[in-house]
């Protein structure tokens, strides 16, 4: 598709992406959509009329400083707007290109905006679905011969997670507390993790409300699923291993969660599907799915020392999640949970077949036995304070390219109590 707004090659954001955010203006925060490398405001193309003819009850939602409201319009609506704004930026539609008013106060580079939090997270939910990420912590930390546990291939292990931390791309995260037990003999101790940790994922973020005690199909779940974000869900190893038994993590995950600021719909994601592993033994009938239901997006994590360059650490995919995003969404439900517009859930850390696509240190350096060399010749096996985490994510096929911008954070020292 061609526009009239210059669209760098290579760019996340052609115009079959359309992708949603919140950006604060400087005087106003409201919804924005990005084409290459211009914001768009969609509150002054609300101002000036542009979605009138889209028949949407409430107008409001384009000046909200959350897109919660946008989202519960339905995939109807909001992929209605998605449509227009593609036809309105178009090569060949003068009607904003010779507007030069309403361009002017509705067009920013990104270094004039900066970005918020896309949604409010009311619930979030953090998978395990990757077989390749399990198999390898059930080498280390369990019996290698039986490195699943007896449920992970009949259905998509999940736990409840801390939705007050998640933040938005270039938050700074302090390293967190808590208590540990370096030596099996000897007491717990209590200061800074020692094994902080990146873990590489994809989230996606729901749309539309269901009542308490009815269910999402694995048929209809899609219906349900607004978009994804990139999402990278620190932890602290030593923590977590102190702690998770017998409820699992708490302390070791509720510190921090860095999510990219653009949701890419996945309406923009369809042409990437693909299919995902055989799953054995064959799931149960409420599980059970056909057809195209992973996507082939591709993932990279760099890793950058204070006053040194990015080294790229890691390359994976999210094709290789054993349960899809349909049959989690499925799962969650099943038992009669209610979703609501904004709620979150995070895919599990992705890990491929090889040792380069490892998605967390904890793999990559296999339990601190495998240093990283960075650049700069420092070498790394969890993440010390001052370091930056970068991670990106496209998918690309026939010349098109569909991104997700970054998601960064940088670790500062521990607070004192």
């Amino acid at each position: 598709m061609k526009s009239w707004i210059s669209i760098p090659d290579q760019s996340d954001f052609p115009l079959e992406n359309i992708p949603f955010g919140i950006c604060s203006f400087g005087d106003h925060i409201s919804p924005a959509t990005r084409v290459g490398d211009t914001i768009i405001d969609l509150s002054v193309l609300a101002d000036y009329g542009y979605f009138d003819s889209l028949e949407i009850d409430d107008l409001t939602v384009f000046y909200e400083p959350i897109l919660n409201p946008f989202m519960s319009l339905g995939k109807a609506k909001t992929n209605a707007v998605r449509r227009f704004i593609q036809e309105l930026f178009s090569a060949d539609n003068l009607d904003l290109q010779s507007n030069e008013e309403a361009k002017s106060l509705a067009l920013f580079s990104p270094e004039e905006v900066d970005m918020r939090m896309p949604v409010f997270v009311g619930d979030y939910t953090d998978f395990y679905s990757s077989i390749e990420h399990a198999t390898n912590v059930g080498v280390m930390f369990r019996d290698p011969a039986n490195a699943l546990l007896p449920n992970w291939r009949h259905l998509p292990v999940g736990y409840h997670g801390r939705s007050s931390s998640i933040v938005v791309s270039g938050t700074n995260i302090h390293r967190p507390k808590g208590q540990t037990k370096p030596q099996e003999d000897q007491p717990a101790v209590f200061g800074p993790t020692k094994q902080l940790d990146f873990e590489l994922e994809m989230a996606f973020i729901t749309s539309g409300e269901t009542p308490l005690g009815s269910s999402v199909s694995v048929e209809k779940a899609r219906d349900y699923i607004f978009g994804l974000v990139l999402f990278n869900d620190l932890s602290a190893r030593d923590i977590q291993k102190w702690e998770y038994v017998p409820l699992g993590p708490f302390l070791s995950k509720s510190f921090g969660s860095v999510i990219s600021p653009w949701i890419v719909t996945l309406e923009a994601l369809e042409n990437f599907r693909v299919a995902g592993p055989v799953q054995e033994p064959k799931p149960m009938p409420y599980l059970q799915q056909n057809g195209l239901n992973n996507f082939d997006i591709q993932l990279e994590v760099y890793l950058k020392p204070e006053n040194s360059e990015d080294s790229l650490i890691c390359k994976s995919n999210f094709k290789y999640m054993y349960w899809s995003m349909d049959q989690q969404l499925a799962h969650q439900t099943v038992a009669g949970c209610n979703i609501n517009t904004g709620d979150l859930y995070g895919s599990g850390t992705i890990s491929g077949p090889t040792p380069d696509s490892y998605g967390s240190m904890l793999e990559l350096c296999w339990k601190g036995t495998k240093p990283i060399q960075m650049k700069d010749g420092s070498e790394r096996v969890f993440i010390q304070d001052h370091d930056t985490i970068t991670m990106k994510a496209y998918a690309k096929k026939d010349g098109l390219r569909i991104g997700f911008g970054t998601c960064q954070t940088k670790i500062l020292p521990a607070n004192n109590l």
